[in-house]
């Protein structure tokens, strides 16, 4: 059956200014780095998308090296969009990012105007895109000159192969003049990606305060700590969850045991506040004006509705900003 949007996709949230440029993002963004790769089920890959679509999420996320195994996120992303979304494409942001290891070879990886400029020209292959909205530079390069990367991300623009760029992972000093640099090219930075959580706090150490200054626009990934800020690890690690699999590299069950004090307290305040703990934790990085969008991802639709639900929340008084402090150095 063909793929219809939802008529009133549009009156379910409100969208927010990104820095001082012309876009507005979603406040909840859709994260593609699980769950849309070869090993996953496309069906719920296509319901996942549907239902992001369907309440108001234009924005879309990913990067080359996504999956597993690594680029299949932008093919599956790319079959979908192409069955489902094509006559939307001028309402969806999409992007993508350069710099992680993606193919062999010193070229594979990194900041150089050869990895960023080959891997951009690979990602739309993969996509069946002309240009992508955003187009990242992933992490810095020690061993490149910022000049480079950041002329990199000129000559996509230039070319049409994107629309605007952003940078992820820089730290306050290298963010500077990384947007100086973009500034005196003519292709002034959107918008920056960082982790952020109230288990992961470092942005507040310098990098907002540039982001604001600067002007640009900010969209942080993982508020939910790779689902430890859930409700799943309450009780008891489930054996089909991700800090159960001792070869999952981003979350470990030490990791989890050792946050389970924190997680336990924080969720008593989520209760008072009538929300989940995923909701809180969405809530709480979105209180802050220079944070544009949360970056979530997901494995099935009710997920997203669920974390949707949190923008309908109170605003947090002062009591509960201490009493979650608080929690968190439990």
């Amino acid at each position: 059956m063909t793929y219809q949007a939802a008529a009133d996709r549009y009156s379910k949230l409100s969208y927010n200014r990104c820095g001082r440029s012309g876009l507005q993002l979603p406040p909840i963004s859709l994260g593609l780095w699980h769950n849309f790769g070869e090993v996953d089920a496309i069906e719920n890959s296509r319901a996942m998308l549907r239902c992001a679509f369907d309440n108001g999420i234009t924005h879309f996320d990913l990067a080359n090296n996504y999956g597993p195994p690594p680029g299949s996120a932008e093919r599956r992303f790319g079959a979908l969009f192409a069955q489902d979304f094509l006559p939307y494409r001028d309402e969806w942001i999409i992007s993508t990012k350069a710099g992680y290891h993606m193919w062999n070879g010193p070229y594979g990886e990194w900041g150089s105007r050869k990895h960023m400029l080959s891997s951009l020209d690979q990602s739309l292959k993969r996509m069946g895109l002309d240009y992508v909205d955003i187009f990242y530079s992933h992490r810095p390069d020690p061993d490149t000159p910022l000049e480079e990367t950041m002329g990199a991300l000129n000559t996509a623009v230039r070319s049409g192969k994107a629309l605007y760029v952003g940078l992820s992972n820089y730290r306050p000093t290298e963010y500077r003049e990384a947007v100086r640099i973009l500034q005196d090219l003519g292709t002034p930075c959107l918008i920056h990606q960082a982790r952020y959580s109230l288990f992961d706090r470092w942005i507040e150490d310098g990098l907002l305060d540039a982001i604001e200054e600067t002007g640009v626009g900010s969209i942080v990934f993982s508020p939910l700590e790779q689902g430890m800020l859930t409700n799943k690890y309450l009780k008891t690690i489930p054996t089909d969850s991700r800090a159960a699999n001792s070869n999952s590299p981003f979350l470990q069950e030490a990791s989890v045991r050792e946050h389970l004090p924190k997680i336990r307290a924080l969720n008593l305040i989520a209760l008072e506040r009538g929300q989940s703990l995923a909701q809180m934790a969405i809530s709480w990085v979105l209180r802050r004006k220079t944070v544009t969008s949360a970056l979530i991802g997901a494995s099935r639709r009710e997920q997203i509705l669920d974390i949707l639900a949190c923008l309908d929340a109170a605003a947090f008084s002062d009591a509960e900003l201490e009493a979650i402090d608080a929690a968190c150095e439990l």
